[in-house]
This record gives structure tokens, C-alpha cells and sequence, in this order.
């Protein structure tokens, strides 16, 4: 394979499509700081020691903060030592599922397995082998329940704001026209949803707890879609799925989510991946690759890729999604943390995820000057309204190897509690809201 680079004429002419002049304008989302100009200016002729020593002196200038009050759909938990040492097993990192899969039965069944354990905590009936992120996930099912005539999205506004972006993406790509359901305290406008339903409705997404860490009535949601005739597709934090209803309890057609809370480090961002699962009606249109159990011509158990949607597998015009791989090292990684805690360890883990974000939040309210913005049930996230700037306090908590919640506006920051926060560690938060306030 070739590659050509693009022409100063193809260039332009694509800056132009985006309505931009220059390539530099296409990073203008970026924060301040966040990009750095001639970082990696190297004079040639450098030795790979002096590129070595060069690139370290460079990866002092991160900070990895020791201590984490911050989610919004990356969130650190603690990863158990044997799900590290078994996951960076050379026979796992280097796993490649060629064009002739079922040589590869080893991988296959982890992947197996991990498709199992996803329909085991989602309660749907069947599931991929992962897609690429969370919102690929959220975007792949939403283009599963497009038919003819039924072309209209509707996403509720309490969505992660990424995801809603990326989803725009999507249908703007695909002529899809997306509906927005309103916000009323926190929660999807119910009424709303009703009015901006209609035949004309593939589906409905919303996510499970929202992006302000509140817990939705996505039952009732449910009943509202399905009396439409639409498709119902939940986001949801797998965590959370130890503690609380799961997707086919609440009605869903399609669960999906970003999986990295399972196993996965932060990572300053990735790589991550997307799990997706649906019923059993839905599965010819499920993306990607699905791995199914057989049995050999020796009646012996073995492993197949089957129900393959892409494009390079069945005629173009039947495909339902481009998506022609998965992450399978984060998949398998996620199967090791979920089979090494089990059942009862994610209960326990979303309990203690529970349990401290209700502290945390009691002891930040008797703070003056800071109350709860929505006093609705919420899981492990909440947002907080503060006599300050957001800023302000996560200047002063960085300063102290903190990193505070997220600033969702001047004065109100989004607060995550996982089971790797210890009490003392959320006793120094409060009391370093309380000194900066002062």
C-alpha cells in the first residue's frame, strides 16, 4: 500500500469545503495551552539517545495527578495488578485477527467471552466485539434503527456534550436530521419527548446517568418512545450496572457506552473503546465484528466471526455501518477486569462509588457558599454551584495535586467520586474548598 501525499491545490480546496483559510484554523476548539508550537522542532542528525533524553525532558512538562475529582466519561478506578500483568502478555498485544479468523481461536474466545459478560450486564441478548469509543457506539446504534421513512433522531439535551458533537457529525455526514428533547431540572423534559416524537422517529437516545451525574426515569422514557414505534437506545456507565437497573429493565432496544471505567486507565485520553449491544432482532444490523461459538466437524467447540455488516463483506448497498474493525486489546483487557471481580465485585464497586460521592457532596454543602445545583437521585457524579469561580478553585486544587471537577460554568463544577478516592483524600478536598473560598 502507497501512500501520496495531498497537493497544495487539494489542500486549499479542502480548507475551503470547512470554511477555513488555513490548517491552523481547524485546532481553534483547543484550549489555550494545549497546543504547543514547535514542541518537537529537532535538529537533524540526532542520535536515538539524544532523541530519547530530548522526548523524556518533553513528558516531565504532564502532569499525572495523584488524587482525581473529575469524570464527565473518563473516570479512574482502581485496576486490580493481575488484569495489568495478564493484559501486557505479549500473546495478548500483539493479537491481530487476520482474514482467516479461525486460526485465531484463542482470541476469538476471548473476545467471546467478553461479548458475553457485556450481554450479562447490559441484559441484552447480544452484543459486538467493541467498536471504537463511546460515542462511535452511541452513533452506530442510532444508524441501526434507520429505515425507510423513519430517518428523524431524537437525543435528549442531558447527554454528554462530546457525544451529542460527534452524533451531529454523523447524521450531517449521512443527512440524518437530529431533534433535541429540552432539560427540566437536571432530567429529560418528558413532555418534550412526547411532543418532538412521531411516526417519522427511528429512535431515542439518552444517557444512563446523565452528564450531571443524574439518574434518569428511563423506564417511563421508554414507555413514552415505544408508544411511537421508535427504537430506544441507552448510554450507559457499565459501572453503574452493578448498582442500578440495567438497559433491558428500563426497555432499551440498544444499550451502549464508553467502556474505559472497566479496566482501562485514563490514559490522557485513550485509547478507549465503545461497547454496543442490542436484542436479538436488532443483531443483523449490529457493526462491526461479532464472534460466535460452533462446533468443529470433531463436534469440538471453536470460534467464528459471523454477521459480518461491513462493506467489505456483503454488497455495499445492504451494509449498516463502515466500521471494519474493533479494539480488541481493550475489549479483551475489559473481559480480565470483569471476570476478575465478578458480579458481586461490581456491586460492590458501584456501592462504594455510591456511597462516597453521597459524602462527598454532604460535606461540600455545609461549606458556605456552596449548595447541590440539582437535588435529584445521582450515582457517582453531581454538580455543585460555588461562591467562586470554577477556575479559581481548580487553580488552588492543582496547586495541592488535585485535579477538581469539571467547570460546567463560571460558578458550577461537576464533582466525581469513584471507589478509588479514599475518605482521606476527600476530607482534603473539602477542606481545600473550604481554605480557597476563605
Amino acid at each position: 500500500m502507497s501512500y501520496v501525499v495531498n497537493t497544495n491545490k487539494e489542500i486549499l480546496e479542502m480548507l475551503e469545503a470547512c470554511g477555513v483559510n488555513d490548517i491552523s484554523k481547524l485546532f481553534n476548539h483547543l484550549p489555550e495551552g494545549a497546543k504547543y508550537e514547535g514542541l518537537l522542532d529537532l535538529d537533524e542528525g540526532k542520535s536515538e539517545l539524544e532523541v530519547y533524553n530530548f522526548m523524556k525532558k518533553i513528558s516531565k512538562e504532564n502532569k499525572v495527578y495523584p488524587t482525581i475529582f473529575r469524570g464527565a466519561g473518563a473516570y479512574k478506578h482502581y485496576i486490580p495488578s493481575a488484569v495489568k500483568n495478564l493484559s501486557s502478555l505479549s500473546n495478548f498485544v500483539t493479537s491481530y485477527t487476520p482474514y482467516q479468523p479461525e486460526i485465531s481461536q484463542g482470541l476469538l474466545q476471548g473476545l467471546f467471552e467478553y461479548q458475553s459478560m457485556i450481554c450479562n450486564i447490559t441484559g441484552m441478548d447480544v452484543s459486538n466485539a467493541s467498536v471504537y469509543d463511546g460515542a462511535t457506539a452511541a452513533c452506530e446504534a442510532m444508524n441501526m434503527t434507520l429505515i425507510k421513512n423513519k430517518e428523524k433522531v431524537i437525543v435528549s439535551k442531558s447527554i454528554k456534550p462530546s457525544t451529542m458533537e460527534v452524533m451531529k457529525t454523523y447524521a450531517y455526514a449521512y443527512g440524518i436530521e437530529i431533534i433535541e428533547v429540552e432539560i427540566k431540572d437536571g432530567l429529560t423534559d418528558k413532555e418534550d419527548l412526547a411532543l418532538k416524537l412521531s411516526d417519522k422517529s427511528a429512535c431515542f437516545y439518552v444517557e444512563q446517568p446523565n452528564y450531571f451525574g443524574l439518574l434518569e426515569d428511563t423506564k417511563e422514557l421508554g414507555n413514552i418512545v415505544h408508544n411511537t414505534g421508535s427504537k430506544y437506545i441507552i448510554g450507559c456507565n457499565p459501572i453503574s450496572l452493578g448498582l442500578i437497573s440495567t438497559p433491558n429493565e428500563s426497555g432499551a432496544d440498544i444499550a451502549v457506552g464508553e467502556g474505559q471505567s472497566l479496566g482501562l486507565p485514563l490514559s490522557f485520553g485513550g485509547p478507549y473503546y465503545g461497547f454496543i449491544a442490542s436484542k436479538k432482532e436488532l443483531m443483523r444490523r449490529l457493526p462491526g465484528r461479532i464472534v460466535g461459538q460452533t462446533t468443529d466437524n470433531k463436534g469440538q467447540r471453536g470460534f467464528v466471526l459471523t454477521l459480518q455488516t461491513r462493506e467489505q463483506h456483503i454488497r455495499r448497498e445492504k451494509a449498516s455501518s463502515s466500521i471494519c474493525s474493533n479494539q480488541s486489546l481493550c475489549a479483551l483487557r475489559s473481559a480480565m477486569y470483569m471476570g476478575y471481580v465478578g458480579p458481586k465485585g461490581l456491586n460492590e464497586i458501584a456501592k462504594r462509588c455510591f456511597d462516597l460521592a453521597h459524602y462527598t457532596k454532604d460535606e461540600i454543602v455545609k461549606i458556605d457558599g456552596f449548595s447541590l445545583k440539582y437535588n435529584k437521585e445521582f450515582f457517582h457524579e453531581f454538580v455543585i454551584k460555588t461562591p467562586i469561580e470554577v477556575s479559581k478553585i481548580n487553580e488552588y486544587l492543582d496547586k495541592n495535586d488535585i485535579l477538581g471537577g469539571l467547570e460546567i460554568s463560571d460558578k458550577e463544577m461537576l464533582v466525581c467520586v469513584t471507589e478509588a478516592n479514599s475518605i482521606e483524600d476527600i476530607n482534603k478536598f473539602v477542606s481545600l474548598l473550604k481554605e480557597v473560598t476563605l
